[in-house]
């Protein structure tokens, strides 16, 4: 099982802000009753100290990380180019929504997904685990891949050559060079992305989801249910 953060963060916000509040409520009094003129006044129980010394900073992680923006490090080579193996961003927690930590259930709209974002979200079948790709169909689309090419509704994404793939430094970066990866310039809508693409390279498996299929030889078409986001890694052959 994955380790949660946010579920770490809520428990130690509920417990220190609990102890902070009895002792505010109905421990406090009781204390400065029974210390009255003894000098020096008695120390504070070590639970209610520290209660109250971490309860602020916690909450305002949290708060922070819930609502504001959250770090994440990159897992994994799939969103190369924009983004690379190790590199750390901060993810805007509310463009789409606010959700109440730990449980990820929204409260609070904002806003939806539009083609070409990059989105950090829930792995449907492990939602203990986070993935982060591009919006390619929204909901309704009927997108349809063929080859290296990918079309929405009918209408090709447009892409233009670039050159070789020159990514620098990392193992990623270094396979993919050596394996004669090609960089392209991909336009969806007002978005401008580079992707990476290995001409000749076969996905080992085949695709089944509900509306879609996609085979081995990168064919495949998928009608976008209701609620539902089709996305993809810029990292189109290795995502």
């Amino acid at each position: 099982m994955e380790f949660d953060f946010s579920a770490l963060l809520l428990a130690l916000t509920l417990i220190t802000g609990l102890i902070w509040l009895v002792d505010v409520l109905l421990l406090r009094k009781r204390r400065r009753l029974r210390a009255a003129g003894e000098s020096p006044p008695p120390r504070l129980p070590v639970l209610v100290d520290y209660s109250r010394s971490l309860f602020p900073v916690i909450l305002a992680v949290l708060v922070f990380r819930s609502f504001i923006a959250e770090p994440f490090r990159i897992p994994s080579g799939s969103m190369m180019p924009t983004l690379k193996v190790g590199d750390f961003i901060l993810v805007n927690k509310f463009a789409y929504g606010l959700r109440w930590p730990a449980f990820n259930t929204k409260f609070l709209n904002t806003g939806e997904p539009q083609r070409g974002d990059v989105i950090v979200f829930r792995y449907p079948r492990n939602p203990r685990e986070d993935y982060i790709k591009r919006v390619v169909g929204l909901p309704g689309d009927r997108v349809r891949i063929q080859g290296e090419n990918v079309y929405i509704n009918g209408k090709l994404i447009p892409t233009r050559l670039v050159g070789p793939y020159q990514g620098g430094y990392g193992r990623e970066s270094q396979w993919l060079e050596a394996n004669n990866a090609v960089l392209y310039r991909e336009t969806m809508g007002t978005h401008f992305n580079d992707i990476v693409e290995m001409p000749g390279v076969v996905n080992p498996s085949a695709l089944r989801l509900s509306g879609c299929y996609f085979t081995t030889s990168h064919q495949g078409v998928c009608k976008v249910p209701k609620h539902r986001y089709f996305v993809m890694g810029d990292n189109r052959d290795n995502s």
